[in-house]
């Protein structure tokens, strides 16, 4: 059973940290217009990396830029604005869509992924 486990575990955490990113990502879509709401997010490489193991993604170059700080209890992090604005919002529409649209497209190919190996597995189960 163990093995099974380990045959879909990597996708089924992709999955869950996509899901709960999108939710992230669209509460600070949701509250743009409100008046110092700071805009969350999550690093995904070192979420997963927490719950399977290292990563094989990373920041490997002292140019590549990383726009979150604040690390949170709930391992939260707080966008910082590229234009910050007078009322302490730091959601910026446009950065929220685009990353947003990314984790989307991301989430339905984690599912894809996932959806293969199942089928894989019920083909091996079936004999076929």
């Amino acid at each position: 059973m163990n093995a099974l486990k380990e045959h879909i575990s990597f996708q089924a955490s992709a999955l869950s940290l996509r899901s709960a990113r999108n939710n992230m990502l669209a509460s600070n879509i949701a509250n743009a217009a409100t008046p110092g709401y700071k805009a969350r997010d999550m690093d995904f490489d070192r979420e997963m990396s927490a719950r399977i193991g290292d990563s094989p993604v990373r920041m490997s170059a002292p140019r590549h830029v990383n726009n979150l700080t604040g690390v949170g209890a709930d391992r939260v992090q707080y966008r910082q604005p590229l234009n910050p604005s007078l009322d302490g919002n730091t959601v910026e529409m446009s950065v929220e869509q685009i990353e947003f649209s990314e984790n989307s497209v991301r989430y339905m190919s984690t599912l894809e992924f996932l959806n293969k190996r199942v089928a894989g597995l019920m083909s091996a189960i079936r004999g076929e």
